[in-house]
């Protein structure tokens, strides 16, 4: 039986403008209530990689802090379920801000399936 890691390295993460961008450039988008999931196929990329956008809009910086953590987190305890050779970027929209961990936790499930990203 082979151990599963449930950390979520920098390694895992997209942390370039560039990278960002190249998603939002080439990929495609399933947009919900609270997020919107960019994303975009790479070929032998490995593990899926995730980025995380919460704007100003959103809120303070708390509020956008408290966001982002969510966000990883879900990803993070989800990430055994992602198909490999994905790279996605989930941007909060402005509703995240009142939403609870669990609602943001079934939004990101059910837009993850849209986007076939899951490997379920």
């Amino acid at each position: 039986m082979s151990v599963r890691s449930l950390s979520f390295p920098k390694s895992q993460r997209l942390t370039r403008a560039s990278e960002f961008e190249r998603v939002k450039q080439h990929g495609y988008a399933e947009r919900g209530r609270l997020i919107t999931l960019s994303v975009l196929p790479m070929k032998n990329a490995g593990l899926c990689r995730a980025g995380f956008i919460t704007t100003r809009a959103i809120g303070s910086a708390t509020i956008r802090n408290r966001i982002r953590r969510c966000l990883r987190e879900i990803v993070r305890k989800h990430q055994h379920d992602l198909r490999e050779d994905f790279w996605i970027v989930l941007i909060a929209r402005r509703d995240a801000a009142s939403a609870s961990y669990r609602a943001l936790e079934d939004e990101w499930l059910r837009l993850a399936k849209r986007a076939s990203i899951l490997a379920l």
